[in-house]
């Protein structure tokens, strides 16, 4: 079958942060001395031009929907140079009229008066990684905010006019109860943000988390904490529409839907992934992980830590690994579209989730059944090769 290009992101990493927090597994580093920030900015606009040689044919013109800045943190960077990086995406790329433009922003590196400045050079929405608002929990989890400095930093954009916000939350922290997990819910809505991330915390190999494991609810008390806060999420207006995301009506993130959707993006960064889909199929692609090495590497070949083609065996399962996180799921015709494969492809291992009651049986969609979600780990192995 022929694959249908589908939209287009793009995601950007800034790998700085204040402190390297004990549970985070992601590519960031702690700042040491004054990063490069600026020919960082330069590396980036170096590196987007040698991936658009690479795959300038399967972009094509296609409009850019989102773009993510994630970390790390981001706000590290100056306004003025995420300004100058998006005058030079847009140089080199069409960017859609109601692009979406994500900044994430650790409360305790914000100043006051810098939000206008995000505004002004072209960012139209804010994550705000807060995770709690018990001072007691964001000591154990590192953070370098307090509870009123996050509440303070949510009011100051607001007030800066960026209207889109997000505030992430985690809960099954450190001796967390369900009252507390609840206080957070609460806090979180009373700022009256268009989207709540609410996620529970895992321990991740290679994390000091890991290494040194603190007292977290167990199993039973982390899905009581989870229904109960899905519940307060609901009753204040904010409807699931993933497995750890609430918006507002109208408020979805258009970025992580088109991961979830399959969606295509370019992946600009150090350590930053990319999917692009082309004649040949649908390409992987990461950069190096090091800030240094990324930065040594200038659009070189070097940038590139790995590139590979996802086998047709393989797309099966990485398609559910994202499609099936969404609770309203995808059209069922989407399969075909996104990875060029027939239904029948996976048409075994649907019938086997459907007869265990984790699949709707609906041939018009692809979605999973509250107990689906409940073992939603189980349901995407099915699809395995």
């Amino acid at each position: 079958m022929t694959l249908v290009p589908p939209p287009l992101s793009l995601y950007v990493h800034m790998p700085w942060c204040v402190r390297k927090c004990p549970y985070c597994d992601f590519n960031s580093h702690g700042v040491r001395g004054t990063p490069a920030y600026a020919e960082y900015v330069d590396v980036l606009l170096a590196d987007l031009d040698a991936d658009l040689r690479d795959f300038g044919e399967a972009i094509g013109g296609r409009p850019v929907e989102t773009v993510f800045f994630g970390g790390g943190t981001p706000s590290l960077f100056a306004p003025e140079l995420v300004g100058r990086f998006l005058d030079g995406a847009r140089r080199r790329l069409v960017f859609a009229s109601n692009a979406e433009i994500t900044l994430e922003t650790n409360p305790g590196t914000v100043e006051h008066g810098r939000f206008d400045g995000y505004l002004a050079a072209g960012v139209n929405r804010i994550s705000f990684g807060v995770q709690s608002f018990d001072n007691d929990k964001l000591h154990r989890l590192g953070r370098i905010h307090s509870a009123h400095e996050a509440e303070d930093a949510v009011r100051q954009a607001r007030d800066a006019g960026i209207d889109n916000i997000n505030i992430d939350l985690m809960y099954a922290l450190p001796e967390q109860t369900l009252d507390g997990a609840l206080d957070d819910v609460r806090r979180a809505m009373a700022l009256s943000p268009t989207h709540i991330s609410h996620y529970q915390l895992t321990l991740e190999p290679n994390t000091a988390f890991a290494a040194n494991p603190p007292p977290l609810p167990d199993d039973d008390a982390a899905w009581a904490i989870q229904e109960a806060c899905e519940a307060s999420l609901a009753a204040g207006g904010y409807g699931q529409y993933e497995v750890s995301a609430y918006a507002a009506p109208g408020r979805r993130c258009a970025h992580n839907l088109n991961y979830w959707r399959f969606g295509d993006y370019l992946g600009i960064g150090a350590g930053a992934h990319g999917k692009i889909t082309d004649a040949a199929g649908v390409h992987r692609r990461w950069k190096t992980r090091l800030p240094a090495a990324y930065l040594a590497s200038s659009g070189q070949p070097g940038r590139i830590g790995g590139d590979t083609l996802v086998g047709g065996d393989d797309l099966p399962f990485e398609y559910m690994l994202n499609a099936l996180r969404l609770i309203d799921g995808v059209p069922a015709a989407d399969f075909a579209e996104r990875t060029g494969l027939a239904a029948a492809t996976i048409a075994p291992a649907r019938a086997t989730c459907i007869a265990r009651g984790w699949l709707v049986d609906d041939p018009t969609v692809l979605r999973t059944t509250p107990l689906g979600q409940r073992f939603l780990n189980n349901v995407i192995e099915a699809f395995m090769a």
